[in-house]
């Protein structure tokens, strides 16, 4: 057991028989001599050659905790080693290295002869023999080395099971009533199967420990009568490649009937009449045991503070079945590494043989590796055995001809122990692997190579296949097994680059730092993370592919739909679909399952109807979302007809609902929290003034109370109770509208830093072994740091190094790193940009912009976490240097927001908030929209566009009949000479110009036909036509040289007023217009748009019936009548992550002609007039959406629930110029 004092000097006092080495340049040189201030001998150990393989070893005598290292070089000389690691056993055979942050670790050594470098272990170790290996050393000298070891005695009790042994514990009658239970233990085996634990209990329960191909299993079972799962078992699987031979702790506490089980989780169970160790004791058969029984050791095993091996040792309250030794023999097992590229075996067969047999057993993550080679007798071709795809190849070929191909096995890079035997005898080969034989010819052998360098091509090794990394054991060459040991004496074969006597694999998916559900696989050196399907990205998926709001969505120019928004980014909230209204507030709409009108009818014996509502996202996100939103709303309909809904104002409630704090509320839409109050009680305008809601009147007709709930710590209703429904003649329906939130506090939160000594200060950033920080920044200056945060030696920064540089630094304890993005244009021209960097296990990389993503690997080996205590600096530094100047915007780090604006107002030198947003987003207002700035964010002024919407994208549409018309008018010059001194308008815009902008699109089935028409008080005139022939032509009267001059109407449509017409246009006049009209654009005059939404104030007259249609648009203006989602799909293509899909709804029908987009620029000169017109055809298919069942109506129903019927259109679009 581990004692808390554990400091005592282990080596000073050791004999020189318990020092051993790979080598001596002498015997004064001898490890003997290798004591911490010692001079004796040549004051110290060195080997004879300096290299890798060198390594000095010490025996303690006996397991001990072994706590800290301290080394010194060899005394008065050059000789030291500058970096080493460690390694330890229990036998001096089967080494394990000391491993740090899921590294090999390199512990730093001496720069000179004489100094001491201490080094306490984080973990302490438990061994008898102890192995220092130089990894680096002076490179003016030799490894030289003297070290001492600090720690102190371990005492453990030991048992070793035989596969078919057991101890069985039984409690007694008093013990057997605990609630607690605690087992804890150490076990090593080299089965990678086996039961370790097993425990029975009344009802059927049961506890069993298994080791399970290298992993343990917990498996729980409880009775029917206590289960809390529908089957009573649970397994929980921990642990990884634990068949290596060395210890490993395991504990379980139960604790009135929950499990812990190393990683806290918890379960349902119970024991209480005996536990096994070792095996399985079956009742019913008394001494039978599992087939799978432990083979192996076990140490220090308690259960509740008792030691169960000490009482099998006095034979106290335990029964012992079958072989069971109070210690722990280890058997004759030497393992090899094959480590790197250059590894590789080779050892010497016998030659001129017709027969041969080879074995060996192996371990990798690799698919492909070869195993082993050798020559054939007579040159009759090569050898190869090697893994393919995860399978046993052998092949044998001669003059690049493949003769044998034989297959084995499958899914063999697995980690786990894998034996391969061939033989060849009298003319035969038969390959077995794991115990699955195939067979072919065969032949004689010359040298055999296990491993070969790749692509290294001598006489002596020729790799055509990639190379081995893995571990291989039990090695044997014509039922000879390999001593490795004399293989690492140089005794006999050859070898480079292996590891002997240790098996280097580790399992870099356990724990696996692949993140929201990304899949871990790995290959000898690393691990991989497959992000497909996870709604993330990286090498850890770490980062969603989603943006967190439907204002970050708008503010990428996207139109109204379905998408996924991640709202805490890289956060552990996953990705929910919510849909996005861009309206000029940004809607954040989400469903939920019982959004239609729901009648209730009275009923003898219901006293209470309850209704559920279950969400498109978990309580948790929508938590997340409703927080970071500046307002929630839900609307709660109610009609009753004597169905009274709160009973005001004295009584109990009837009804009541919850939101997510689960608290019962007694108020109704539109009412204030609390005041059990219907929205006419806070109006004071109820049907019956002495009750605060118009239902709780008790009428027999029907009324109805409906308002918005918009208190956001109790939205969304997620239950409501109706309880006055079960009188004779009660009828009532109920609805509730989706939840809707919009603005996001967290995309338009900034800080502006005017000094360039001020900073802002936030907690320690937590980011050990992922961090994700994102923000938007804008400035003049040249350089600035955006935020820091430092620890003892760990640091992390983001900084504007130039102009046009960001730099994104860190040091997690291996020396600075540093990822540098330099762009083509400046940053400091007071526009936003975007900044993203992040940090993992496998990379670091950084953003800017959109430009491409700047990527460095990290370190394979070395730190990890990075570890930090100072506070986090925002705009400026600790030592108040090199400041950022500017603004700092949305500042996220692993997906939390910082309330910069918060802090800024307590903050010398920083203000909140920053204005500024068109010179960044202004692009975003397309159609001659006009960007308007505000305090957080921006809008779009649609004034002097033809189209409406957020962004001046929405098309105004109509659909003209024969006759209709639309005409604009301009005052006469005379009149507008005598308003001169008035304030111009639109009006009077555009009466004399040199130029004009037309834009229109249409969609028709008739040809010929007038399109547009623009008159002049002059008698002058411009016409757009389409001939029969589908193409557009133009006529017009020009009485000017130079000029079109005072214009007095734009008509669409039919022209009532009477003129001088061309004979052609005159009698396409006479037809009229039939067919669709949008985006009617005269240079700043949207005559259409103006007729529609402006009549009362604009000069337009309208004939006929014109009413504002979506026969232009190419979405539904329903946003639920057909999806538009963004879809949750692999994103490793270059898709837009954030575009919107349509699912296209097929037409049945398709019109004849199409769609045309217009625009005419007329540049009149002295004799000249050129137009330029560009045309665009649309196919368009429509179909409509059949109309849903109608509900269960009453003649005196008031309302019902027709849900709505939406004609869809998809269009292929061609454009020509002309």
């Amino acid at each position: 057991m581990l004692n808390k004092n554990c400091d005592e000097q282990l080596v000073s006092a050791l004999p020189q028989i318990s020092f051993y080495s790979s080598s001596q340049f002498s015997n004064s040189h001898s490890p003997g001599f290798a004591k911490l201030n010692r001079r004796d001998g040549a004051g110290g150990w060195s080997p004879l050659e300096s290299n890798k393989y060198q390594w000095l070893e010490i025996d303690l005598g006996e397991r001990t905790e072994i706590t800290a290292i301290a080394t010194q070089g060899r005394y008065g000389s050059s000789d030291w080693v500058t970096s080493y690691s460690i390694m330890f056993s229990d036998t001096g055979r089967n080494w394990k290295q000391y491993r740090q942050e899921d590294s090999i670790w390199a512990f730093s050594g001496n720069t000179n002869a004489d100094s001491v470098v201490h080094y306490k272990l984080l973990q302490p170790v438990i061994a008898r023999f102890l192995r220092v290996v130089p990894l680096d050393w002076n490179p003016n000298g030799r490894i030289g080395m003297r070290l001492e070891v600090y720690g102190c005695s371990y005492q453990s009790d030991v048992a070793s099971f035989d596969g078919s042994s057991s101890l069985l514990y039984r409690f007694n009658q008093n013990s057997s009533q605990t609630v607690k239970y605690v087992i804890s233990m150490k076990f090593k085996t080299l089965q990678k199967s086996g039961i370790i634990i097993h425990g029975e209990g009344p009802h059927g329960n049961s506890l069993t420990l298994e080791l399970y191909k290298g992993q343990l299993l917990l498996h729980i079972k409880t009775g029917t009568s206590r289960s809390a799962s529908a089957d009573g078992n649970v397994m929980v699987k921990l642990g990884s490649l634990l068949d290596d031979q060395h210890w490993h702790y395991v504990g379980i506490e139960c604790t009135n009937r929950h499990f812990n089980f190393t990683v806290d989780k918890i379960f349902d169970g119970t024991f209480s009449y005996c536990i096994s160790f070792g095996g399985v004791f079956s009742r019913e058969k008394s001494g039978m045991f599992s087939k799978r029984s432990f083979h192996g050791c076990l140490e220090n095993l308690f259960y509740n503070d008792v030691n169960v091996i000490s009482l099998a040792k006095q034979k106290r309250q335990m029964s012992i079945m079958g072989n069971v030794t109070f210690g722990c023999s280890e058997p004759a097992n030497v393992p090899v590494t094959f480590a790197g590229s250059e590894s590789f075996l080779q050892l010497s067969g016998a030659q001129q043989k017709d027969s041969m047999s080879s074995s060996l057993q192996f371990r990798t993550w690799n698919k492909e590796g070869l195993l082993l080679t050798t020559e054939l007798y007579r040159d009759a071709g090569s050898l190869w055995i090697h893994l393919s795809e995860g399978k046993v190849k052998l092949q044998i070929s001669k003059l690049g001809k493949i003769l044998v191909d034989v297959t084995a096995g499958s899914g063999l890079n697995d980690g786990q122990w894998h034996s391969v035997d061939f033989n060849a005898r009298k003319g035969r080969l038969s390959l077995t692997v794991d115990k699955e034989m195939s067979s072919s010819v065969g032949f004689s052998f010359f040298d055999m190579f296990t491993g070969c360098p790749e692509r290294k091509n001598t006489q002596e090794c020729r790799n055509p296949f990639h190379v081995f990394q893995g571990c291989m054991r039990l090695m044997s060459v014509d039922n000879i097994a390999i001593d490795l040991i004399q293989v690492q004496q140089s005794l006999t074969g050859n070898y480079s680059d292996l590891q002997i006597d240790l098996c280097g694999i580790i399992d870099r998916c356990l724990p696996s730092h692949c993140e929201h559900g990304g899949k871990c696989t790995q290959s000898w050196n690393t691990f991989y993370c497959n992000c497909t399907s996870s709604g993330y990205i990286g090498a850890t998926c770490h980062s969603s592919i989603y943006e967190q709001s439907c204002e970050a969505y708008k503010h990428k120019g996207k139109t109204s739909g379905f998408y996924f928004i991640d709202v805490d980014g890289s956060g552990p909230l996953n990705p929910q679909k919510v849909y996005c209204n861009m309206t000029d507030k940004t809607w954040m709409v989400i469903q939920h399952n019982n959004t239609e009108l729901t009648k209730l009818k009275s009923s003898s014996g219901i006293t209470q109807h309850l209704a559920y509502f279950n969400y498109s996202a978990n309580m948790e996100q929508l938590r997340a979302i409703i927080n970071q939103a500046e307002y929630c709303e839900q609307e709660l309909f109610y009609h009753c007809k004597k169905s009274r809904l709160l009973n005001t104002p004295d009584g109990a409630s009837f009804t009541w609902w919850m939101g997510r704090t689960e608290e019962v509320q007694t108020y109704w839409g539109g009412a204030r929290p609390g005041s059990q109050k219907c929205s006419c009680g806070m109006q004071g305008d109820c049907l019956n003034s002495s009750h605060y809601c118009n239902c709780d009147a008790d009428k027999n007709e029907w009324t109805n109370d409906s308002g918005i709930l918009s208190f956001k710590e109790h939205l969304p209703v997620t239950k409501i109770a109706f309880g006055d429904i079960n009188r004779v003649g009660s009828e009532a329906a109920y609805k509730v509208g989706h939840l809707q939130c919009h603005g996001d506090k967290n995309f338009w939160n900034a800080a502006f830093f005017n000094k360039e000594t001020s900073y802002l200060h936030f907690p320690t950033f937590h980011g050990e072994l992922s961090a994700d920080i994102s923000f938007l920044f804008k400035t003049t200056a040249f350089l600035g740091v955006f935020l820091e945060n430092l620890g003892i030696k760990d640091f992390i920064r983001i900084e504007l190094s130039s102009s046009s540089e960001v730099v994104f630094s860190y040091d997690v304890g291996n020396g600075p790193f540093e990822v540098r993005v330099k762009t083509p244009t400046p940053l400091n021209d007071n526009q936003w940009h975007y900044v993203r960097a992040e940090r993992n296990v496998k990379e670091a990389l950084l953003q800017v912009d959109q430009l491409p993503v700047r990527t460095q690997k990290a370190p394979k080996n070395g730190h990890i976490h990075l570890q930090l205590n100072s506070q986090l600096f925002v705009g400026g530094t600790a030592s108040r240097q090199k400041g950022f100047l500017g603004c700092i915007r949305s500042l996220q780090l692993n997906g939390v927001t910082l309330d910069l604006e918060e802090r800024a107002k307590i903050t010398p030198g920083v203000k909140p908030g920053c204005p500024g947003h068109c010179s960044s987003y202004g692009r975003l207002c397309q159609n001659e929209g006009k960007c308007m700035e505000k305090y957080n964010g921006f809008s779009c002024d649609c004034t002097f566009s033809a189209f409406t919407g957020p962004f001046c994208t929405k098309e105004v549409s109509a659909y003209f009949k024969p006759g209709m018309s639309v005409a604009y008018t301009f005052k006469e010059p005379h009149e507008l000479d005598k308003n001169a001194s008035s304030q111009s308008s639109s009006i009077y815009s555009d009466l004399t110009l040199r130029g004009e902008s037309i834009a229109f699109s249409f969609r028709t089935t008739q040809a010929p036909v007038l399109l547009f028409y623009v008159s002049t008080y002059y008698q002058e005139y411009l016409a757009v036509l389409l001939n029969r022939n589908g193409k557009l032509t133009k006529e017009f009267n020009l009485t000017s040289d130079t000029e079109f001059s005072a214009i007095r109407s734009v008509v669409i449509g039919k022209i009532y007023d009477s003129s001088d017409f061309d004979p052609e246009v005159s009698r396409l006049n006479a037809l009229g217009f039939s067919g669709c009209l949008s985006g009617v654009q005269f240079n700043s005059i949207a005559p259409l748009k103006a007729a529609l939404l402006h009549p009362s104030s604009s000069p337009v007259t309208v004939r006929g019936q014109l009413v504002e249609s979506q026969c232009g648009a190419s979405s539904p203006s329903n946003p639920f009548a057909a999806e538009t989602t963004h879809s949750l799909s692999d994103h490793s293509g270059t898709a837009d992550t954030s575009e919107p899909i349509v699912n296209a709804i097929r037409s049945d029908s398709a019109l004849i002609g199409g769609v045309i987009a217009v625009v005419i620029f007329v540049i009149f000169c002295t004799l000249a007039i050129m137009a330029r017109f560009l045309y665009r055809r649309k196919e368009t298919f429509q179909s409509r959406e059949a109309k849903g069942p109608k509900p269960d109506e009453s003649p005196d129903f008031p309302f019902n629930n027709e849900p709505n019927s939406q004609n869809m259109q998809s269009e292929n679009q061609k454009e020509f110029l002309m």
